[in-house]
């Protein structure tokens, strides 16, 4: 359940919840910890309490001193080296009456109003019955020292210290008592220490953690209104980005304000954007060369239909075997426009996998020409002869069966356009400025058209007589390949007689 609710949470949401927590649980531990070094430092204190008692109680039982206000006057200022360190010491005779005060011997103590506290003590049951008793003295706001003495006699502490503290509003007062005699009681010893260090010590430590813990939320507050603002929110918009293009929505984006960022978030938007109108323009190509299949499957079907029908009428036989022909052209046409068209998609999902390296392009052209010569010479006597300016060297920057599938492609076109025995020229020149040639010359009819930009689109329409050989996608097919090579490709006509294409390959 927790999963669930952490999940339909925003990013800045779990963060501050998160973050609540954690400063929740630093709360509770700090509250323990408030809570439990008051005690600590009150247990040094008493130690030296307890310390002080028994060495005092050891040199009123050596010198035997009678309880007697002269003679316990007298022991205090023999012995007052044993009370440097404290603030003041009482002693008490058995009817709980004020004998001795280091303080001021003729000062009666029995008008302080402190709210009490008890700190230490052997026996429960006799701390439960004090605390009681305290209960309602601290409710009264007044406790005299001797009713707490009553009660320290009564109980069954007597004979062990007893601890209480007495909260002032400028004094932390700490103050241990215990009884004079084992078998017998004499009166009571009390000291009482100031013990402000402490509570300078507890208040130090609460003004740090509240400090502390304001400085957190502050420094949480900010850095949440940061990354909500730099990067939640830009992360949003992408989001949002993300959104319109999947439900092809008119709706503005910020994606503009986006890319101009120069860290990771500007990056990833460029990326995402490039990304995006390219597979618009994937989609866009896909959907406009699917109508131009379609537009020109339909016309050798239609012709496969009439044909069909005509077949099934007549009983002429050079009839039958014309439209026999006719029929297995258009069955080759509509075959050619399949595989052409298979092999397109695959070559541009092939192409994302390859890897570009230097090659020569006259070894390359050398080879397809050789191919080529082997089957057109001696099948219709058509020659191509490769021709270069003496260059020692045509390296470019490609891939090398691509460069065959350009050529290749160009000489077909060519020799579809060339008559029996004509020749095919295959040029290749490197300038000054490092940039290659590569130039495919016939001797055919040359192309119709004014703008010879045209023939590079799909299903050029200026074709053979044997066109159900080809499927028009071949001069296409060039062009993207080139702009794959960074290239340019221009078409033109010979001042005498046949085509030119010519690509240039740029520099390394």
């Amino acid at each position: 359940m927790f999963n669930n609710f952490l999940k339909n949470l925003s990013i800045l949401k779990k963060f501050l919840f998160i973050n609540f927590i954690i400063f929740i649980i630093i709360m509770v531990f700090t509250f323990i910890y408030l809570n439990t070094i008051q005690p600590n430092l009150i247990s040094k204190k008493v130690e030296n309490h307890i310390k002080i008692i028994n060495n005092t109680i050891d040199h009123i039982e050596r010198l035997n001193i009678k309880f007697t206000e002269n003679d316990v006057r007298k022991f205090l200022f023999s012995t007052r080296f044993l009370f440097q360190n404290i603030e003041r010491v009482l002693i008490f005779d058995n009817d709980f009456q004020l004998i001795g005060d280091t303080d001021t011997l003729d000062l009666d103590p029995r008008s302080f109003s402190q709210r009490l506290e008890v700190v230490q003590t052997e026996n429960i049951e006799s701390k439960k019955k004090i605390e009681k008793k305290l209960d309602i003295v601290d409710n009264q706001k007044k406790t005299p020292i001797n009713e707490i003495l009553i009660d320290y006699a009564k109980s069954t502490d007597l004979g062990n210290p007893y601890t209480f503290t007495e909260n002032n509003y400028d004094q932390f007062l700490l103050t241990t008592i215990k009884n004079v005699g084992d078998k017998k009681n004499f009166g009571f010893l009390v000291i009482t220490e100031n013990a402000n260090d402490i509570r300078t010590a507890i208040n130090e430590r609460k003004i740090f953690i509240i400090r502390t813990a304001f400085i957190v939320a502050l420094v949480i507050l900010i850095f949440s209104f940061v990354l909500n603002r730099y990067f939640l929110k830009p992360i949003k918009n992408l989001v949002n980005y993300t959104k319109i293009i999947k439900e092809e929505s008119k709706e503005k984006t910020n994606i503009e304000n986006l890319k101009i960022r120069n860290d990771e978030l500007g990056i990833l938007s460029n990326s995402l954007d490039e990304m995006t109108q390219e597979l618009h323009k994937k989609i866009s190509t896909a959907e406009n060369f699917s109508k131009d299949l379609v537009h020109e499957i339909r016309n050798p079907l239609a012709s496969l239909k009439s044909a069909s029908e005509i077949i099934s009428e007549t009983d002429n036989i050079d009839q039958r075997n014309k439209l026999i022909k006719i029929v297995s052209h258009d069955i080759e046409r509509i075959e050619r426009l399949i595989t052409d068209y298979s092999q397109m998609l695959k070559d541009e999902a092939d192409i994302t996998q390859e890897k570009m390296k230097k090659i020569d392009l006259k070894n390359i052209a050398k080879s397809v020409v050789d191919d080529f010569n082997n089957i057109y010479n001696s099948k219709r006597g058509i020659s191509v002869r490769l021709k270069t300016n003496g260059s020692k060297d045509y390296i470019i920057f490609g891939i090398e069966h691509r460069i065959e599938q350009i050529l290749a492609n160009l000489l077909e076109n060519s020799i579809s356009f060339s008559k029996d025995n004509e020749e095919i020229e295959v040029e290749i020149n490197k300038q000054k400025n490092g940039k290659i040639n590569l130039n495919v010359v016939d001797q055919g009819e040359g192309f119709k058209e004014n703008d010879t930009k045209k023939i590079f689109n799909r299903f050029y329409s200026n074709r053979p007589e044997n066109f159900g050989e080809h499927s028009g996608l071949g001069l296409n097919i060039v062009k993207n390949l080139v702009d794959l090579h960074n290239g340019q490709i221009v078409a033109s006509n010979n001042i005498g007689r046949g085509a030119k294409i010519e690509i240039i390959f740029p520099k390394i």
